[in-house]
């Protein structure tokens, strides 16, 4: 397969050796003259540079964290390399349904990447990826700590071949600690971080979330520290190791937990749908069968959807005044607006609490996110062409810039499509190439 449209080598690729790489890149070893991958502009629009053209990143990691961090990073214009194991790809390729044998998570995950082959293990792997990484702003692996030091590719190997170098180790449970040697998921982070403890209704087992919350989370953490290191590049020069361990960021978006325990000794119980902060806060099904979500998280909110719903006494009592005191009287206030929903077919309901300025949704499935008017207004699920597949849609780039916006270039491509391509790039001749295949390192 040839490389996909705008890559380096390809017909129509408006980028020509030595162009100028993006600030916080130049002066990168072996950056001069190194291909970049451009977006094409918007149907009517200017071309525009994304804002992270410039920016080269080997992808080395494999479900789900540090993939999803190297697609958040080419959403946005960065040249992402995808290394897989020869004979053992990524295993998102065959995780969840396919269609016509060719995996749909894929195809979301290995956007906007380049896929080429490696055997890290091998010598001709080692050797081959030293040579990419010399010419490389970020890599991102999620081996077990000292697996990459074991092949000759840990942090001093990589640096020596590229000071500027950011490495990304995503991991479970970090580079060092107790646990660091352990196997780690995005599930144990749910468990840990005290999200399935807390996720529930009273009395009932804790939940887990049927999708790759923890991992999802730690990607947008591993964007985010991936970016703070190459701002910081710009002042040091130097790049630097990003230790991302996922029972971290869970953590981190939980909420004043371990405040509020180190202060207090609370401990958050399940409670359902159902905030210990506020009230009426609950999803309520419709007469016509259907589920709404309603917050109440400000006090005017509280009110307004009391006096809608017929109970405007309640707003006078001492205890409405607050959202704690609200929610020691869920029971109550969940009655009222239950009540008054259950009478009601959705479409009324909704246009009632938006008339009244009062915060509700319905609860959707994915049937109604793909007919819904604002997502389509924003274009959040967006249609792209797949060799493969035809006319596909997923999820857009997450959120939107005005000067310098990101784009789906292509979506995830087949084992090994780009290997020749990078490695010719690279400076191997097609002899150096067989070789590597001979030797089982592509």
């Amino acid at each position: 397969m040839t490389p996909p449209p705008g890559t380096p080598g390809s017909p129509g690729s408006p980028d020509t050796p030595g162009s100028p790489a993006t600030p916080g890149t130049s002066g990168s070893p072996g950056t001069s003259g190194s291909p970049r991958i451009p977006s094409p502009p918007s149907p009517g629009s200017p071309p525009a540079v994304p804002a992270l053209h410039g920016l080269r990143v080997l992808d080395l990691a494999t479900l789900f964290a540090g993939p999803l961090a190297a697609t958040l990073l080419g959403d946005f214009g960065a040249e992402v390399i995808k290394v897989e194991h020869p004979r053992r790809p990524d295993p998102s390729r065959g995780h969840g349904p396919a269609k016509d044998g060719v995996g749909l998570w894929w195809k979301m995950l290995g956007r906007n990447k380049r896929t080429i082959t490696l055997d890290l293990s091998s010598p001709g792997g080692r050797d081959t990826l030293l040579r990419l990484a010399a010419d490389a702003d970020v890599v991102i692996e999620n081996f077990r700590p000292g697996t990459l030091e074991k092949w000759g590719l840990g942090w001093d190997e990589l640096s020596g071949a590229n000071p500027r170098l950011v490495l990304t180790r995503v991991t479970g449970f970090g580079q060092f600690g107790p646990y660091s040697h352990r196997p780690g998921f995005g599930t144990l982070a749910e468990a840990m971080s005290g999200f399935a403890a807390a996720t529930g209704e009273p009395g009932r087992p804790p939940t887990l979330p049927p999708f790759g919350l923890a991992d999802s989370i730690a990607a947008l953490a591993t964007a985010y520290a991936v970016l703070t290191a190459l701002t910081a590049r710009t002042t040091t020069g130097l790049g630097q190791v990003v230790d991302m361990a996922i029972i971290e960021p869970m953590l981190a978006v939980l909420g004043p937990g371990p405040l509020w325990y180190d202060q207090l000794g609370y401990v958050q119980p399940r409670c359902g749908n159902r905030s210990r902060n506020n009230a009426p806060r609950n999803t309520y099904r419709t007469a016509d069968d259907c589920w709404v979500a309603v917050s109440t998280s400000a006090q005017s909110v509280a009110e307004r959807v009391m006096r809608l719903v017929g109970r405007p006494e309640l707003t006078d009592e001492p205890w409405f005044a607050t959202g704690a005191g609200r929610a020691d009287h869920a029971d109550e206030l969940d009655a009222a607006v239950g009540g008054w929903i259950a009478r009601r077919p959705r479409e009324e309901v909704l246009a009632a609490f938006e008339k009244a300025e009062a915060a509700i949704a319905p609860v959707y499935d994915v049937r109604d996110v793909m007919d819904d008017p604002q997502y389509r207004a924003l274009d959040t699920v967006t249609e792209v062409d797949d060799p493969e597949l035809g006319r596909i849609r997923m999820q857009n780039v997450l959120f939107r810039l005005s000067g310098t916006p990101g784009a789906i270039r292509w979506p995830g491509r087949p084992h090994g499509a780009d290997t020749d391509a990078v490695l010719t790039e690279l400076g191997l001749t097609p002899s150096d190439i067989s070789a590597l295949r001979t030797q089982g390192a592509l």
